[in-house]
C-alpha cells in the first residue's frame, strides 16, 4: 500500500467506519429454509423473480460486499496506527480519523493548515512502509 492509497483512506476513514457501523445494525444475514416432504421434489423457479423483498435482499448483498471493502481498509490503517509515535502526528492523525478537515485541526493545534498538511504528508509515508505487528517475537540471530 503507497502513501496516496494510505492517504484516500485516511481522508474516506471516519465515514467508513460510520457506514460499517449503520450496516452491521441494520442488515441481518438470513439463511435460506430447507424445504420438507413434497416441497422439496416440486421444480424450482428459473430466470428472475418480480419479488420485491427479494430485490431488496440482492442489493443488501451488494452493499453487504462494499462495507467488506470498508472494513478490509479501516483495518489496514488500524494495524499500521503504531507506527506513528510523535505526539504531533498522533494528535493530526487522531482527528483526521475523527472526521475534522485540515483546517480545523490547524486552528485547534495552533499550527498553519500548511503545516498540518506536512504533518499528515509524514504520517501516511511513515503508514506506507510494511507494517510490523507491536508484538511480533524478534527472531535470535543464529551462529554469530
Amino acid at each position: 500500500m503507497d502513501a496516496k492509497e494510505i492517504e484516500e483512506i485516511l481522508r474516506n476513514y471516519h465515514w467508513m467506519i460510520n457506514s460499517i457501523k449503520i450496516a452491521r445494525e441494520q442488515i441481518s444475514v438470513q439463511t435460506p429454509i430447507a424445504k420438507y416432504g413434497i416441497e422439496a421434489t416440486l421444480p424450482k423457479p428459473k430466470g428472475t423473480t418480480s419479488d420485491p423483498v427479494y430485490g431488496e435482499t440482492l442489493r443488501r448483498s451488494r452493499y453487504w460486499k462494499r462495507i467488506e471493502k470498508y472494513e478490509q481498509k479501516t483495518k489496514a490503517i488500524q494495524e499500521r496506527l503504531h507506527l506513528i509515535t510523535d505526539a504531533r502526528e498522533v494528535e493530526v492523525l487522531n482527528w483526521i480519523l475523527e472526521g475534522k478537515g485540515y483546517s480545523w485541526i490547524a486552528k485547534h493545534m495552533g499550527l498553519s493548515e500548511k503545516h498540518i498538511r506536512r504533518i499528515k504528508d509524514s504520517i501516511c509515508e511513515k503508514m506506507a512502509q510494511t507494517p510490523k505487528t507491536p508484538n511480533t517475537p524478534k527472531t535470535p540471530k543464529i551462529g554469530v
